[in-house]
């Protein structure tokens, strides 16, 4: 087979043929930062040092896709509430905008072209792209999904206790319409600026049921990736915890690629997902890439690949964020297998890993 580009690699996963190897995603905006030593109070509020970390850990890796964010905080920050920023940690919600079922109606979606600090994720993704130029793939990722956004607005407590009281339910569901029209508004902005897909992160099985993931995130996450797709990009969805009681939930939301955690199992992923939408994932970020041996990563790495990546559909990566302090001799690692023991044959078997 044919070496391919990295876009054209991923573009084979998301279209169902078999690349000539699995491509390689990294989760890895905190680590990014840190190989630059960037204070995260900066850098995740500066497109062009956001822009400047990301494309450090590129050229460094050489991996094949670039999953862009400034941490699951940009969205709600734009709509009101207030964050609280850290050098070496994450950014969080500190204070909800949302205390009352008042507060719902009076909830506003801001242009992410204008509004900080979303604008300045945008600027990043504008500069990768140009910088990239088509050497790899860009995921320009639109923060939390609805139901998480509901809960960064409210407060988790609040906004599960207006889930269980039936007579809050009308106004929950404005509430996540609101939060919906702010992913699609950012995922479309992402697509604008050049990005070839985005994702959302979407509420697990660790947090609600099957059947109110259908009725709360189902039809809402299925609306990003639908939105997405008619601007020619490909939607896809993140879901943390073992989510394998919830793939074919997950399957319904229609996204491209569905981004699974280590928890999920794999054969049941493999069997559920062959053939129907492609999966990137499961190597477990702490206790493997963070914690382990470079042997220990080639053994994990391998074990991953041989149970998802037979026939294509599979894009090997770590299931979320990686931790900052990640060794990148660890990462190179988790490269060096996709680019040897990844390879597909014509039938698209991997012989190096049976």
């Amino acid at each position: 087979m044919q070496p391919m580009t990295s876009f054209e690699r991923v573009r084979a996963v998301l279209d169902g043929r078999v690349p000539d190897r699995v491509p390689v995603a990294l989760h890895n905006y905190l680590m990014a930062c840190r190989m630059v030593d960037a204070d995260l109070c900066v850098v995740l509020r500066n497109g062009e040092a956001l822009a400047d970390a990301q494309l450090a850990a590129w050229r460094e890796f050489g991996h094949d896709v670039i999953m862009h964010e400034n941490g699951v905080h940009a969205e709600a920050e734009a709509m009101g509430c207030g964050v609280r920023y850290q050098s070496h940690i994450a950014p969080h919600v500190e204070h909800p905008i949302v205390t009352t079922l008042a507060d719902i109606d009076r909830l506003r979606v801001p242009d992410p072209e204008t509004t900080f600090p979303l604008n300045e994720l945008l600027k990043a993704t504008r500069i990768l792209v140009g910088e990239t130029a088509g050497r790899a793939f860009i995921n320009g990722r639109a923060d939390q999904g609805p139901v998480a956004l509901a809960l960064a607005l409210c407060g988790p407590e609040r906004f599960l206790t207006w889930v269980g009281e039936p007579e809050s339910r009308p106004a929950v569901h404005r509430l996540l319409d609101i939060c919906s029209r702010m992913n699609i508004a950012l995922g479309e902005a992402q697509i604008r600026a050049g990005a070839h897909s985005s994702t959302i992160g979407l509420a697990g099985h660790s947090l609600i049921s099957p059947a109110t993931f259908d009725e709360l995130e189902l039809p809402r996450a299925r609306a990003f990736c639908e939105a997405i797709q008619r601007h020619g990009a490909s939607g896809w969805v993140h879901a943390c915890g073992n989510e394998t009681g919830m793939l074919p939930n997950l399957m319904g939301t229609k996204a491209a690629c569905i981004e699974l955690d280590p928890l999920t199992d794999p054969a049941s992923c493999k069997r559920a997902t062959q053939g129907c939408t492609s999966v990137l994932g499961m190597l477990h970020p702490v206790h493997v890439l963070r914690d382990k041996s470079v042997d220990d990563v080639r053994g994990h790495t391998r074990e991953i690949l041989r149970q998802l990546a037979p026939g294509g559909g599979f894009l090997v990566g770590p299931g979320c964020a990686l931790p900052p302090d990640t060794p990148e001799a660890n990462i190179h690692a988790v490269i060096e297998c996709a680019r040897t023991a990844g390879r597909y044959a014509a039938d698209g078997s991997l012989p190096d890993v049976q």
